[in-house]
């Protein structure tokens, strides 16, 4: 008896191959119906048959799809039969029934990889090779659903052979896959000076690889934006592009030729070749080793930042570069968006780089590399950019339809519909305009690919984010403040599935977060759900003077540090003229004064922030003074602390009208000791895990909570010694410590709970 079955796709199903899969399967056992792509980004089969091949055919379809697939739910319907003769991939339709995931970046396959590399392959050294499997997706994307017709490659007509490859059933890779071209129809490498003229070369990577090796720094168009390249072994070179690019110590990132250059370079913790070498191609931050490495990528650090090549031109040029490696860092001026475009390379990048390598696919979204790093053997997330935005995060409530903003420092904005959560990626500092204009765009695209009215906007309440400036760019509707830490702990919330009322405990600790006060936290114990918190627990606060300058010069942070734990204004300037640190400050020892003073008289801001802590540590073990780049100062800290031993110190607890962690006597201990810097980093960082630990578990002992896990999040959560300390702690009690997994610790995964705690307050 003939049935008929309506199925819908929802998931990673557009730009993965499964059309032409289906079809493949369909076809093998002899249903008929139809295959198409919907506006949603999912996917709708009509199948029909006897029962027992559509039974098989389900199961197939859900056991083998291609690797790149993913189903998160499979929505299956009896129908009427139809009486469908053949099965068909039919045009997609821009309707959509129910809303999908839109596909990300994905790195180049095996067999891609394969093809480009031999001399009998029609698609031998193309440089951009790519099939059903893999290759750009979102990057290229105009609009949903996922065709040939929506993306950049459009304006690539395919040739007869490449035509010939896309409507043959037969060939696995390239029947209907949408991004597919060669040498003959495919985006052309080109090659610029800096002055707009195009150069005549041979093959463009051949180019690049004799510029890179005599020493030029080149610009090198890539998948979701522009990179810097050079040489990441000549100190000569990577100071050049140091003083050229004006960044005195930020680390680079490095890309590799291939595994076995990572071993060489660096130690790779258990789990870092799975993410190397995964289709989302991440740069993993990963102990250094001994090695041609310039110690000028990564100065003062411990780690570097390393990435696999995740296209074709990269594979071809990392090949010929005897080091097998390369600086690849991101092609933008300090703290501006990533170029995309050879108009803004000409205009930013000119007396940065040598030469532009282009290709002339246009870069549709900017998506920056994401990043992971390990903190205590756990990888978590420093950047989410290509290969996972603009996956959904799924959480366990229906939402309000709704917009996020975000944070102001390395964030990313957020929409909300159903029951997911679609953060985009990595945007930056929202306190530079391009960035502003670039969070309002991927906002807007989302907004309107995935159809929904906004009935909130979401934002973080510092009253001086410069993201409230684009609050008369979006439909008008309500607009939720949430605070900065509340947002973080709820972020991580949603990751552990809990229902909206239900709390848990949760260790929020980074540099800065606008509190319900006033003052400036960063260093808070909080037990919370997505309505409500309560703060239980914070480092003890002091004044800081001096505003953003205190964040710049660590200094400023000691000084008003040791003011606030009784230090008298002589000992604390004998102290700084000890250790060399009044030169330390732009004005000298009159700044100094000044900040005694004003410290004294408890003028400034009042704050709790854990990262001002550890600035202040770092400046008074001379590790670092004055801070170039966002969290340098704690990650000196931290690297110190690789090579030092644990004195088994902990930050002392008293009680006000909250519990209050004061780090008094380790500050004194740190001062006094004669125990290596290394030794002394290492204890203060563990000393204050250890604190943090205990008031957790001392505030699950009083209220009698049974939770068999605490979050630890925010920036400073990533420091793999106070996580350290803290799980000290709380294993002993059979505690698990939760860092999440989905969203970046720091402000790029805060959007997600700024949505839910909007949302708390419009269903509850």
């Amino acid at each position: 008896m003939l049935k008929a079955l309506r199925i819908k796709l929802i998931g990673v199903v557009q730009g993965v191959g499964l059309r032409p899969f289906v079809y493949r399967l369909a076809v093998a056992k002899a249903l008929n119906g139809y295959v198409r792509n919907m506006g949603g980004s999912e996917v709708e089969i009509l199948v029909e048959g006897s029962d027992e091949d559509l039974k098989s055919f389900i199961d197939r379809l859900q056991k083998e799809k291609p690797i790149s697939a993913r189903f998160e739910q499979v929505i299956i319907e009896e129908v009427e039969p139809c009486g469908y003769k053949d099965f068909k991939i039919l045009k997609s339709d821009s309707k959509f029934e129910e809303r999908s995931i839109i596909p990300p970046d994905f790195a180049i396959c095996k067999d891609c990889a394969q093809e480009i590399l031999s001399s009998g392959s029609r698609f031998y050294r193309y440089h951009w090779n790519s099939c059903a499997w893999c290759g750009p997706r979102f990057s290229m994307l105009y609009r949903l659903p996922y065709d040939r017709e929506n993306t950049a490659m459009n304006q690539f007509p395919l040739c007869e052979e490449c035509s010939s490859d896309y409507g043959n059933p037969e060939n696995l890779r390239r029947f209907h896959a949408q991004g597919i071209s060669c040498p003959k129809c495919g985006p052309k490498t080109l090659v610029y000076d800096l002055n707009g003229k195009r150069m005549i070369v041979g093959d463009a990577v051949d180019f690049a690889v004799e510029k890179l090796l005599e020493g030029k720094i080149l610009a090198i168009k890539g998948i979701g934006g522009y990179h810097i390249a050079c040489l990441g072994s000549d100190d000569s070179i990577v100071l050049e592009l140091r003083k050229r690019k004006r960044r005195e110590n930020k680390p680079f990132a490095l890309m590799a030729k291939d595994y076995s250059v990572v071993e060489k370079i660096a130690d790779p913790p258990s789990g870092a070749k799975e993410l190397l070498e995964s289709p989302e191609r991440p740069i993993v931050v990963m102990p250094k080793k001994g090695s041609s490495v310039s110690e000028f990528v990564a100065p003062g650090l411990s780690t570097i930042g390393i990435m696999l090549p995740y296209s074709a031109f990269q594979i071809l040029l990392l090949s010929e570069i005897p080091d097998g490696f390369l600086i690849m860092t991101s092609g933008n001026v300090h703290g501006k968006p990533m170029c995309r475009n050879l108009e803004e390379v000409f205009s930013q990048l000119s007396g940065i780089v040598d030469y532009v390598v282009e290709h002339e696919r246009e870069i549709v979204h900017r998506v920056d590399d994401s990043v992971l790093r390990f903190t205590d053997g756990e990888p978590v997330f420093l950047r989410r950019g290509r290969g996972y935005a603009p996956e959904w995060i799924k959480v366990c409530r229906d939402l309000p339809n709704g917009i996020a903003l975000g944070a102001e420092l390395q964030t990313a904005g957020a929409i909300s519909f159903d029951n997911k959560v679609v953060l985009t990626q990595f945007i930056g500092d929202l306190d530079e305009i391009e960035n502003l204009e670039a969070m309002k765009s991927e906002i807007s695209w989302l907004v309107e690919n995935y159809r929904i009215k906004p009935e909130f906007i979401a934002i973080d309440m510092h009253p001086l984010y410069h993201n409230r400036k684009l609050l008369k760019d979006f439909p008008s509707a309500p607009v939720f403040e949430v605070q900065h830490h509340h947002a973080h702990a709820v972020s991580a919330i949603a990751e552990l599935g809990l229902e909206p009322e239900d709390k848990a405990l949760a260790i929020t600790i980074d540099g800065t977060g606008y509190g319900d006060d006033g003052a400036i936290w960063g260093g808070e114990v909080l037990i919370a759900n997505w309505k409500e918190y309560e703060r239980i627990v914070s480092l003890k606060p002091f004044n800081l003077p001096g505003g953003d300058s205190s964040a710049k010069y660590p200094t400023k942070s000691l000084i008003a540090l040791m003011s606030s734990c009784g230090f008298k204004e002589d000992e604390i300037l004998e102290l700084l003229n000890e250790r060399n640190l009044i030169d330390s400050l732009p004005y000298g020892l009159r700044e100094a004064e000044i900040t005694c003073m004003l410290a004294k008289k408890g003028k400034g801001v009042a704050t709790t922030s854990l990262g001002r802590i550890l600035d202040a540590f770092s400046a008074l073990l001379g590790i670092c003074t004055e801070r170039t780049y966002e969290g340098e100062p704690p990650m000196k800290l931290e690297a110190l602390a690789d090579f030092g031993k644990d004195f088994k110190l902990t930050a002392k607890l008293c009680k006000e009208d909250r519990i209050l962690i004061d780090v008094k006597n380790l500050l004194e201990w740190a001062i006094e000791s004669e125990a290596k810097k290394e030794d002394i980093a290492r204890t203060v960082l563990q000393g204050i895990g250890r604190a943090l630990g205990l008031t957790a578990l001392e505030v699950l002992r009083q209220r009698n909570l049974e939770y068999e896990k605490v979050i630890v999040t925010g920036g400073a959560g990533v420091n793999t010694y106070i996580v350290k300390g803290i799980r000290e702690i709380l294993f002993a009690e059979e505690i698990e410590v939760y860092l999440p997994r989905k969203t970046p610790l720091g402000d790029g995964g805060i959007a997600l709970g700024q949505i839910l705690i909007a949302s708390a307050n419009l269903m509850l």
